[in-house]
């Protein structure tokens, strides 16, 4: 089984593109977990929540197929950021998720398109920055990645080089 991870900061394109490359390649798209939990608690939720967030997109990305092409829109990369950026700290649990997960490639969404305005979204202003905490994460961790930038299209132009690799 390959897993793609897309990433970046919020309203960045990340379901946009997962869906999309899911469809393309006939695979299977897994959704940001975060968000159906914070739709029942109205947004509202505190850092020791993100635990529970990240335990449950785990589990979500274990239910699947392995004989499918996996597009994970967001992973624990997400939470490591939004946890350090929100609370100054990240859990234990969290950063050992993330050391452990496995994507054959991650997509960094750079925030070149227009904010998309949603209950659930904090940080219109800091996208850039968030951007550029991602892209220095990466680059630390040695991950695989590339940026996708652009319309959907070039977005999808930019993937399907690495993804028929």
């Amino acid at each position: 089984m390959k897993r793609f991870a897309v990433t970046g900061p919020e309203s960045s394109g990340k379901t946009t593109l997962a869906i999309a490359l899911a469809e393309q390649y006939a695979g299977i798209f897994i959704p940001e977990f975060a968000r159906a939990y914070l739709e029942q608690k109205n947004g509202l939720y505190s850092k020791e929540e993100l635990d529970v967030i990240a335990e449950k997109q785990l589990a979500l990305w274990e239910e699947v197929s392995a004989e499918k092409i996996l597009f994970c829109d967001t992973e624990m990369l997400v939470l490591k950021i939004w946890s350090e950026f929100k609370y100054g700290t990240c859990s234990t649990f969290i950063l050992e998720a993330f050391r452990h997960q496995q994507f054959e490639h991650y997509f960094l969404c750079r925030p070149d398109i227009d904010w998309e305005e949603d209950p659930l979204r904090e940080n219109p202003e800091d996208r850039e920055e968030l951007f550029e905490r991602y892209l220095s994460e990466l680059k630390k961790q040695q991950i695989p990645f590339t940026i996708v930038e652009g319309s959907l299209e070039n977005r999808m132009n930019i993937c399907a080089d690495i993804i028929t690799k």
